[in-house]
């Protein structure tokens, strides 16, 4: 998407949450950052599921490649609210921090328990040594529910990732796991410690009724929250009018990202719906945006 924030000589176009190999994105963080480059994109911000481990990696093929981009350390943090699983993404966090660092190692513990049992369940139906297949996929890296998608669409036995989370993964189905994940209120204060800016991610995408997302915006920014995402990719206008409401009533800023994981028809680092002009971006004070004015 294309910003004017300061000037009109110079279009920014910022991507504020996208995901690597170091999570359960397809490309590696040195794949990523050329993409991204490619696409003439100003402001880039990677934001893998519960770790920083990636970041070294972009910002050394920045480095390599002397590339005109602006990497924002990020990382999106798996919380437990309510039975909902909902995300907190750390913009700005300091990866060096080793608090932080430590912090994050226990989500790992979790996502790898939390793997363990869903491999269990998978098991029971008949997909026998699971786990050491889905680990194989996840090459290393933590294992994430849609590692378990691509080994079911692997075997022929769903024909799209989102089918094997509408019948095995998603919650209430077959081999759902209710994750013991670490609160909103934990989260926020990790990434502030961290150094931070800490942003409710995609909060119409967690089959909440608006009510429930009015609660949770108001709870988050109750807690220390700084932004919510507002501009994401596949959303109708009126959806992208509604989110900028609940920012600007909870007194919270806004945030745009693309929410990338892989090349596709659908999905592109810089691509979501436009960001409406009656919010305070997250970015607005931020040294990367400046240069441009």
């Amino acid at each position: 998407m294309v910003f004017k924030p300061f000037c009109k000589i110079y279009q920014v176009i910022i991507d504020l949450h996208c995901h690597t190999k170091f999570s359960d994105g397809e490309l590696t963080p040195e794949e990523i950052v050329l993409r991204a480059a490619n696409r003439n994109i100003d402001v880039l911000a990677i934001t893998d599921h519960d770790t920083i481990d990636g970041l070294d990696s972009a910002h050394q093929a920045i480095e390599k490649y002397s590339l005109k981009l602006n990497l924002i350390d990020g990382v999106e943090i798996s919380t437990w609210w309510h039975g909902f699983e909902i995300h907190i993404l750390g913009l700005n966090v300091n990866r060096a921090d080793a608090q932080f660092q430590q912090r994050l190692s226990q989500q790992l513990e979790t996502r790898e328990n939390r793997a363990h049992r869903i491999a269990e369940k998978l098991e029971k139906f008949g997909f026998k040594d699971c786990l050491k297949e889905v680990k194989k996929i996840a090459n290393g890296q933590c294992i994430s529910r849609v590692h378990f998608a691509k080994y079911l669409l692997s075997l022929g036995e769903v024909n799209t990732i989102q089918k094997a989370f509408d019948k095995y993964l998603g919650r209430k189905q077959k081999a759902y796991v209710s994750p013991n994940w670490i609160s909103i209120e934990e989260a926020v204060n990790w990434i502030k410690e961290a150094g931070g800016q800490a942003v409710l991610a995609h909060p119409s995408r967690y089959e909440l009724n608006n009510k429930w997302i009015r609660r949770l915006v108001d709870e988050f920014s109750a807690l220390g929250g700084d932004a919510i995402e507002v501009a994401l990719p596949r959303q109708s206008k009126n959806e992208t009018i509604q989110l900028a409401q609940y920012a600007n009533s909870a007194g919270l800023k806004a945030s745009a990202g693309s929410d990338f994981h892989r090349v596709s028809p659908y999905t592109e680092l810089g691509r979501y719906a436009p960001m409406p002009e009656n919010v305070d971006p997250v970015w607005s004070s931020w040294q990367e945006i400046q240069r441009f004015s």
